[in-house]
């Protein structure tokens, strides 16, 4: 969009009382989203492949965390100053995010040295890989729960104040762990993982989301505020329906279904697994992007309103 026509569409914002807000999920913003999600998605691989003793798991979650992290600074208008984001953590949930982040990614790689050249610099058992393994673990424990406390924190857009909000985060960081797992078994021929577990995880995770979900869209649609409201129209109804109900809801959830349900004869093979890992990471991208984009702001006068 040039700036000519990106003018043109403030001003017709501005001349709405409910206008959408268009700073994360639009041009350069779409990055954020991207960083969201793929730092949610490393953050549920790492827990899940500490848990399971998974080298090739914990490789992946590291390559995702490290791309999360670029990401982030294609957001920024200035990356060279993406330090100040760590200078605000006692009020700001981004810069705690970025702390999380960054202990992570010097933790993750304290621990993975050794895991993967053994024999040089330090051992799997020596001091600096078991600090690299307590930094890592703080870190992804940060980056699952921050990005729901970033949405929440946001005050003018109603849409995103739900407690579940950060709740509902984990859970999708816990599915995206699980789908990419599901993907990684499948692309290194197996390993210590059971399939079958994880399959059972991700319904079961599955199913929290579905309940959340709903459930933060009944309590936009019954709070009385008409910014939430607008927000539920423009996901269900709206501007971004197509992303929900065709990336969402047919992609995420009912490929995975229809592939889980035609192999309920017997086990699952490691493709039709890995196929409905892939279409979970779709589902889940496209359920932050539109719930994201569906983001409608109080009207300004009423945040400007002094409370009585």
């Amino acid at each position: 969009m040039t700036t000519s026509a990106k003018y043109e569409q403030l001003l017709q914002d501005l001349r709405q009382d409910l206008r959408p807000q268009r700073e994360w999920g639009e041009g350069r913003g779409l990055f954020l989203v991207i960083g969201h999600f793929v730092v949610g998605v490393a953050s549920g691989a790492w827990l899940l492949s500490v848990f399971y003793a998974y080298p090739a798991g914990l490789a992946l979650a590291y390559i995702l965390a490290a791309l999360g992290g670029a990401a982030h600074l294609a957001f920024l208008g200035h990356p060279g100053r993406f330090w100040r984001m760590a200078t605000k953590v006692r009020s700001s949930w981004i810069s705690r995010g970025f702390v999380g982040l960054s202990l992570f990614l010097l933790g993750g790689l304290l621990y993975l040295i050794p895991v993967f050249l053994p024999g040089t610099f330090w051992g799997p058992d020596s001091l600096l890989s078991k600090l690299g393994y307590v930094l890592a673990f703080a870190g992804t424990l940060a980056l699952m729960g921050y990005m729901g406390f970033v949405y929440t924190a946001s005050k003018a857009i109603p849409f995103w104040n739900s407690p579940l909000h950060p709740v509902l985060y984990i859970a999708y960081a816990l599915r995206g762990g699980v789908a990419a797992l599901l993907l990684t078994l499948w692309a290194v021929d197996g390993g210590p993982v059971p399939g079958a577990g994880l399959l059972l995880l991700w319904l079961g995770v599955t199913g929290a989301v579905v309940v959340m979900f709903a459930l933060e869209i009944h309590g936009a649609l019954t709070s009385g505020n008409a910014a939430a409201r607008r927000s539920v129209h423009e996901l269900l109804a709206g501007r971004v329906a197509v992303y929900f109900y065709v990336g969402t809801l047919a992609i995420g959830l009912v490929v995975p279904a229809w592939l889980i349900l035609t192999g309920l004869g017997g086990p699952l093979s490691m493709g039709v697994l890995a196929m409905i890992g892939l279409a979970s990471v779709v589902g889940d991208f496209f359920m932050k992007y539109s719930t994201i984009r569906a983001g409608i702001r109080l009207p300004v006068w009423t945040r400007l309103t002094p409370k009585r």
